[in-house]
Formats: C-alpha cells, sequence, structure tokens
C-alpha cells in the first residue's frame, strides 16, 4: 500500500505475506510506524481511496479477494464475516447513541434481526464479555462506563455478527495492567470456544508470549520473521527479532541490569536504505545486506527475510552505544522528601447549588524519599499517582498533612522560598509532544528556564549550556536548532529530561516517561535516567503503571491502590515475595515475554471495577475485590504497618513476622479474585 504525500510516495506496506487459519492467534509485532496497522486497515478496506493506492498483490479470505470488491460488496463482509476491536473504545463509540443501539446496529444491518430480537441478542453479547447487569448497561452512554467496560462493549460489537475473522489493533495499550488481562484472557477463551480466526496486534511481547500461537515481526512496512510463538522466543533469527526480545523489560531480571537497546531508528519510508532496511541498526552486518534479501522458508512454518538466518546470532553480543556507569545504588538513607500524613481531596461535583461527596484522590499517605534513590509508584489508573506526583511539585496543595522538601514544609512556603524550593524539584511528564513548545526551538525551550533564573553571565553563555544538556541526554549540539515536531519520540523525550536537568534539580518527577514510547526507545531512556542519577546525584520519584519497567530502575517501591499506599518494600524483596493481596494481583497480570515460563504461569485474575474515590468502601479500600476480605475488612480501616525489616503492608490479614507465604512465581498455583467471569452461551454459524 502506497500512500501519496507531497514529499513522494510512501510505501508503508510492502509485499507483505501472512495467513490466520480459524482457532489460531496470530501477533503481528513490531515498532510504531512499521506497517501493522495499515495492512489491517487495507485489509478491510478502511484507508482513504483519494490517497491511498494498492500496488500490487492479493487479501484473500474464503477464497475472494477482498481488493477487488466494490464498497457495498465490502461493507457486506465488514461487521458481518470480519469483525475489528480499535485500539481506543471512547474514539470508537457512538458518544451520542447507547451502548444498546450501537451493539444492535450490526445485527438489524447484517443479520434483519427485528429490534427486540436484536436488543435480546445484544443482552446476550454484553454476558458472553463479562459485563454485569447487562439490561441496565444497554440503556448508558459510553462516558457512563470505565475503559475496560467500553473495552468490552467493543468486542461485544465484534462478535455480534459471528465473524469467522477477529482483529485486535493494540486493544489493551490504553488499559491498566489488572483490566488488559481480563480483556486478553476473554479475548483468547472467545476466540478458542468460537473457532474464530484472531489476528491481534500488539508492541508487548509480553502478551505475546502468553496467547499467541503465531508471530509475525514486521519492520519498516515489511514482515522479517514469522514463526510458532515458542520457536521464536527460543530461537529467533532476525537480528530485529532478537534485539526486540532483548530490550523488553522483564519480571525476571535483576534490579540494577541495564537494558540492551536497539540503537538508532527506523528508516525513513520516503527514501529507503539501499538493500536490508535494518542494516543501518543491525550490529551483525555484513556485504551481503546491500542486497534486500527475500523472506525465504528457513524451517516448516518458519520464514526469514535475513542473509544470515541459519547462523545463531542470538547467542552474539547485540551493540551497545551507551553503556555508562549505571546506577551505584542509592545514597545514605536520609530523607530528601517526606510526605506526613499528606491528602488531597477534591470538591464534590453537586451541580448548580454545590455540595456533594469529595473527591479522595490521595488519603493520609506517609512516605519518605531518600537523597540518591528511586522510589517507584504504582498502580492502576484512578489510585491517585499523578495527583501525588503534583503535590510533590506543588502543583497542587494538600488538604491535610505535611510536605516537606529538606525538613521544610513546602504548601507554608511563599515568595522567593517557595520558587528556590521549585527550581530543586523537576518533571519529566508522559507525553514529550504536548508539554513541549511546539513554537520554540529545543534551544529556545531549555535556554527558558536558565534565562529566566540565571544571572546576567549565565545569560551570555546559554548557548555553551543548551549544547551540554544536549550532550548529557545524547543529543548532538546542532538539535538545539530543530522544533520539537521535527524529532522522534524517544528524542522529544530527552529533551524533557534535559529540560528537567536545566536547573541542576536534585529532586525529579517522572510521570510514565517512557509509557509512549516504543519498546526499543524505552531502554535507552531508563538507561540513561540512571546513568544521570549516578553522575549527578538525583532522586527520582519514577510513577508507572508498567511493573517491569520499575523493577529495573526503582530502589524501593510504593502500591498505591484508591489514593492509599498497599505496600512499600525494598524492589527486590517486594518483586520475590509480595505480601498484599493487590501487589500479588498486579504482578500476576504483567506477563513475561517467555511462553515456557508463561504458559506454565496461571494468572491471579483480579475482578470488578476501581471503586469511585467518590465513594471509596469502608474499612479497607481494597475488601470489595480482595480474595481474603472478611467482615473485619469492612469496619477497620488497616494502617501501613511494618510486617518485616522496611517491608511494609497495609493488610488485616497481615501481621507483623507472620506474613502469609504466597509468593509470585511462573509456577503459582491458581486463583481467581472477586469480580464478574463471562457466561458461556451458544454462538455458532
Amino acid at each position: 500500500m502506497e500512500f501519496a504525500t507531497r514529499q513522494g510516495g510512501v510505501r508503508a506496506v510492502d509485499k507483505a505475506s501472512f495467513s490466520v487459519r480459524r482457532g489460531e492467534i496470530v501477533a503481528l509485532v513490531g515498532e510504531s510506524g512499521c506497517g501493522k496497522s495499515v495492512s489491517v486497515l487495507a485489509l478491510l478496506g478502511l484507508l482513504p481511496a483519494e490517497s491511498v493506492r494498492a500496488i500490487g498483490g492479493q487479501v484473500l479470505f474464503d477464497g475472494v479477494d477482498l481488493l477487488t470488491l466494490s464498497e457495498d460488496e465490502m461493507r457486506q463482509r465488514r461487521g458481518r464475516d470480519i469483525g475489528m476491536v480499535f485500539q481506543e473504545p471512547m474514539t470508537s463509540l457512538n458518544p451520542v447513541l447507547t451502548i444498546g443501539l450501537q451493539i444492535m446496529e450490526p445485527l438489524v444491518a447484517h443479520l434483519d434481526l427485528t429490534p427486540s430480537a436484536a436488543r435480546a441478542r445484544a443482552r446476550e453479547l454484553l454476558e458472553l464479555v463479562g459485563i454485569p447487569d447487562p439490561a441496565h448497561r444497554l440503556r448508558q452512554y459510553p462516558h457512563e462506563l470505565s475503559g475496560g467496560m467500553r473495552q468490552r462493549v467493543m468486542i461485544a460489537i465484534a462478535l455480534s455478527c459471528n465473524p469467522r475473522l477477529l482483529i485486535a489493533d493494540e486493544p489493551t495499550t490504553a488499559l491498566d495492567v489488572t483490566v488488559q488481562a481480563q480483556i486478553l484472557e476473554l479475548m483468547k477463551d472467545l476466540a478458542r470456544r468460537l473457532n474464530i480466526a484472531l489476528l491481534f496486534i500488539t508492541h508487548n511481547l509480553g502478551i505475546v508470549a502468553r496467547y499467541a500461537d503465531r508471530v509475525v515481526v514486521m519492520y519498516a512496512g515489511k514482515p522479517v520473521e514469522q514463526a510458532p510463538v515458542e520457536a521464536l522466543f527460543e530461537s529467533p533469527r532476525h537480528p530485529y527479532t532478537i534485539g526486540l526480545l532483548r530490550v523488553v523489560p522483564r519480571l525476571d531480571r535483576r534490579r540494577g541490569d541495564r537494558l540492551d537497546t536497539i540503537e538508532g531508528l527506523p528508516p525513513n519510508l520516503i527514501s529507503l536504505p539501499p538493500g536490508c532496511r535494518f542494516a543501518p541498526r543491525c550490529p551483525w552486518r555484513a556485504t551481503p545486506c546491500a542486497e534486500e534479501p527475500a523472506l525465504a522458508p528457513l524451517a516448516p512454518d518458519r520464514l526469514v527475510a535475513c542473509w544470515r538466518a541459519a547462523e545463531t546470532l542470538n547467542r552474539m553480543p547485540l551493540a551497545q552505544a551507551d553503556r555508562g556507569a549505571g546506577n551505584s545504588g542509592p545514597s545514605p538513607k536520609t530523607a530528601l522528601m517526606k510526605l506526613e500524613g499528606v491528602s488531597r481531596h477534591f470538591a464534590g461535583d453537586g451541580g448548580l447549588f454545590g455540595g456533594g461527596s469529595p473527591v479522595r484522590a490521595v488519603d493520609d499517605v506517609t512516605l519518605a524519599i531518600n537523597t540518591g534513590e528511586t522510589l517507584g509508584l504504582v498502580g492502576e489508573s484512578g489510585c491517585g499517582k499523578t495527583t501525588l506526583g503534583r503535590l510533590v511539585l506543588s502543583l497542587e496543595t494538600p488538604t491535610a498533612g505535611r510536605l516537606l522538601f529538606e525538613g521544610r514544609d513546602i504548601a507554608r512556603l511563599r515568595g522567593g522560598q517557595r520558587r528556590r524550593v521549585r527550581r530543586q524539584v523537576q518533571a519529566v511528564f508522559q507525553d514529550p509532544y504536548s508539554s513541549l513548545n511546539p513554537r520554540m526551538t529545543v534551544g529556545q525551550i531549555l535556554g527558558e528556564p536558565m534565562a529566566v533564573y540565571g544571572t546576567a553571565g549565565a545569560r551570555r553563555s546559554l548557548g555553551d549550556k543548551v549544547a551540554v544538556l544536549l550532550e548529557q541526554v545524547g543529543l548532538p549540539a546542532e538539535f538545539a536548532d530543530r522544533y520539537p515536531h521535527m524529532l522522534s519520540g524517544g528524542q522529544r523525550q530527552r529533551v524533557g529530561i534535559a529540560r528537567a536537568l536545566a536547573m541542576q534539580p536534585r529532586f525529579i518527577v517522572c510521570d510514565e516517561p517512557v509509557s509512549a514510547l516504543d519498546v526499543s526507545i524505552q531502554g535507552q531512556i531508563v538507561n540513561l535516567l540512571k546513568d544521570l542519577q549516578a553522575a549527578h546525584g538525583l532522586t527520582y520519584l519514577f510513577i508507572a503503571h508498567d511493573l517491569a519497567v520499575v523493577r529495573h530502575i526503582a530502589d524501593r517501591v510504593a502500591v498505591m491502590y484508591l489514593g492509599r499506599i498497599m505496600e512499600l518494600a525494598d524492589s527486590d524483596k517486594l518483586y520475590a515475595s509480595p505480601q498484599h493481596p493487590y501487589t500479588q494481583a498486579l504482578l500476576s497480570a504483567l506477563p513475561i515475554p517467555d511462553p515456557r515460563l508463561e504458559r506454565g504461569r496461571t494468572q491471579m485474575l483480579l475482578g470488578g471495577e476501581l471503586p469511585s474515590p467518590r465513594d471509596p468502601p469502608s474499612g479497607c479500600v481494597f475488601r470489595t475485590r480482595c480474595p481474603l476480605a472478611s467482615a473485619e475488612c469492612a469496619e477497620e480501616r488497616p494502617p501501613l504497618r511494618e510486617i518485616a525489616a522496611g517491608h511494609f503492608a497495609a493488610c488485616l490479614k497481615i501481621q507483623p513476622g507472620d506474613a502469609p507465604d504466597i509468593p509470585i512465581s511462573p509456577s503459582i498455583a491458581a486463583r481467581r479474585f472477586p469480580g464478574p467471569s463471562p457466561a458461556g452461551i451458544s454462538a455458532g454459524r
């Protein structure tokens, strides 16, 4: 498929070939821009005809070439024979139509059901995808549902006409790890029971290891390797596949291990390099790579596009461009930032006359962050992580409690004293593009805070200071003249880190700093943060939902749920033996990118939805989803108690010195947490 642009034709997908069989789950993986989504949009005929044209090839579905069908004929195939689950359900669902009408629409259009029969079938579909109280949900609108429920509705719509092929394009990217596990288990179960061919697009190799049967790896618009999942993970043959598998953060690696990286960036599809497209980034390139390799069979059911595919390249060292000093470990335990009983409540939405229950975003949190250490803060969306980060940055004022920086209460500081503290506490934000001014060059972005706060002499040497900052984050000095839109995502995040360093801070809040980046870039940024910490003695509050990333950078980890800290411990202790049921569920839901380990590892599925912080449960806030909950949990709020040296947990079932022995390991016994489970119904064609 070729896109027409002002600069010329962009061949986003080039001679891609793969197949999906009934009852099989095929994963399509690769970095952003490799052609995954364009491939399936072309298959469905959803690309704009005025700017995209098919250069050649066929898309065969039951022996019919979909590229030869008219728009009316293709419309009959879409929805009925081929279902699609898009990445972001909120933008895919119509905000002005009820859930019931949106599920009923394809049933009426494709199956000619009466409105009453369509509504009955819609109710069955909501039961099938595990949504409780389906009769009530049918009358609701998308904004009234949680992210996980909206994605379940998307799956129900895709399954409504009993399709033979289901395509899922990054269906869990915007979801928490606990909800992600529910959705993926649901899709796997439905594909097996209903004998549906499932094509799954993802960049998460842990998900691939847990759910896929076969894998297609794409790079720069072309498949470079295809193999059964066990064979691909056990012995990858293409250098790009080897790189992807090595850069993935893993729960089963030691803290402090530096992440491998794939240096460089994918090629510009307008001006592709000659020969192998991966050669400029390949540590094993050789003379034959000047010619483009074809996707050729290497073994039964295995195809590889590499001149050196027959060699065991995965045993050779992967080249590294930035092997820095690494993290030298935390400094002596002197608290730089302390939170003492800190709460942040937001006024309730009581309508025209005010009132209403307050939103308890952060509720009685006590933490100490020591000089030179990295404290990881993890939890589901809506648990209060970002609000706590904003409190530390003085962007929010505590409702109660004290927030101390070097022993001084930040909330009580005014004028020059507060500005001096703010210079010492900086931030690296989640989305580097929206946090950088698009109208300013990189040099202006980095120079602005130094010009505002610096001396006259500093103003005269801003150019040199900007060049030093860029060098510290691994960017060339000439980037100072570029605008943010001229940089890649990883380069923009390096600029964001450089801006945080401009004021020579002692404390940096990293709010999901790698979640918007490809896995190949995540390792570069994590390694950079560790190197800068070692070089400058920085202290980090590292907020994330990816526990594998936190495993590699954090010295201690705090687990947050509904505004409260559930567990706090040294990183090694927490990952080796989590004691709070919520921590166990989070770790169990995160897949390990190794099919052998993952297939023998039973998940602890966390059911239900996160309660509203406007009306939290009485007693323990986790009790509505906890397998250990009893009557006393509804009456008494558990304090955060030290159950072992340096290990704290907020659970009435865990007594100091007598912690229950239920560690997470690849061979953990089955355990299902409370919550809805899909109801089985017949759905044959």
